[in-house]
């Protein structure tokens, strides 16, 4: 066995169905007095009924989470934050919002509470991201990562079935780098094989029946997994791609990440031969990258990146963004490597 270093996250999770009702008990543990609730214009209703259910600990709602957390939507959410005195966060959403409680955060230091509906798993970590100016910029500060987690199976209830498929495969494109991360462990992958193994057998099932409680359980379990992967690890090609590809060109983030996943796999898979295997039993098919893209093709997810808006005038400036300072990757970053891999993806050419 390969020596490694394991650094355990510092926060609480509470996992299970109707869990939400714990929320004020945890912000009253927390010493929290005023948190103000976050969430998208489109979750606004559920972040209003939260405020209610915490009352005299709510200092209100802002819902103006945009995806990729623009700097001048954090720069407004920051003045809210402080015109209400809030001295924490309810983040309720996905990454989105997450996200925009970490760029608050960033800059006050106060704890969020993050109470998941999607699985992005950013609420696992202590990676922040914002875009300015066309590039989205990340980073990473223990003071973003979420103080304490709240999964409650229930809230992915009413997630649409395109969203719950690409959000799955968002979360599995964690567990897949961390497989190859330079910086991955013995633990890390335990969690990495399991989150990826939870969440393929569980979104078949989701799309059959989305009201299915045990089949939501399962893929709530699963992200939680692979998102405490991505916070554990260093991100690899996938996750530059992806910021490339939504910081410059806005694509949406879990489609984007679903129709990239099995091509950056497919890249990496001869050079990351324990990373392959795991997968392998995780998926139980010879060629994850293939199987992967197929199965997200069978529910329903974006065949290629065109679909998504990418053109053909675009692939270089892709191209050049992400073999300028490339993440770690277990293959050499080469712009004709990556000119090859986002054509595929591009086109969405079988594998």
């Amino acid at each position: 066995m390969k020596d490694f270093r394991y650094q355990a996250l510092p926060m609480r999770v509470t996992f299970g169905a109707g869990s939400l009702k714990t929320l004020p008990e945890e912000v009253r543990t927390l010493g929290l007095q005023r948190v103000l609730v976050l969430s998208t214009p489109f979750q606004e209703d559920l972040a209003r009924e939260v405020s209610e259910q915490l009352g005299d600990l709510s200092a209100g709602v802002h819902a103006e989470a945009e995806m990729h957390v623009p700097i001048e939507s954090a720069r407004r959410a920051r003045e809210v934050a402080k015109s209400a005195g809030a001295d924490g966060y309810v983040a309720v959403g996905g990454g989105s919002t997450t996200g925009l409680g970490k760029a608050i955060a960033l800059e006050s230091g106060a704890p969020i509470i993050a109470v998941p509906t999607t699985y992005a798993g950013s609420e696992m970590t202590p990676i922040w991201g914002m875009t300015e100016k066309g590039e989205k910029k990340t980073g990473r500060d223990p003071k973003v990562l979420p103080t304490s987690v709240i999964y409650d199976p229930d809230l992915t209830l009413t997630l649409p079935v395109g969203m719950t498929v690409t959000s799955g495969f968002n979360a599995i494109a964690h567990a897949v780098e961390a497989l190859y991360a330079p910086d991955g462990s013995p633990i890390i992958s335990l969690m990495a094989e399991e989150g990826t193994r939870s969440l393929v057998n569980a979104l078949p099932l989701i799309v059959k029946d989305p009201t299915g409680t045990d089949a939501r359980s399962e893929a709530l379990y699963g992200a939680w997994l692979c998102g405490a992967t991505l916070g554990a690890t260093t991100m690899s090609l996938h996750h530059k791609l992806c910021h490339t590809l939504g910081g410059t060109f806005n694509l949406p983030h879990a489609e984007t990440h679903t129709v990239v996943l099995p091509y950056a796999l497919d890249y990496n898979s001869a050079h990351a031969p324990e990373a392959l295997a795991a997968l392998r039993r995780a998926t139980g098919a010879e060629n994850p990258a293939a199987y992967l893209r197929e199965l997200s093709l069978e529910l329903g997810a974006p065949s290629s990146l065109r679909e998504l808006g990418l053109t053909d005038s675009d692939v270089e400036t892709v191209v050049n963004m992400a073999t300028r300072n490339p993440y770690s990757n277990p293959r050499e970053v080469t712009a004709e490597g990556i000119r090859g891999l986002i054509t595929k993806a591009l086109n969405g050419e079988p594998l």
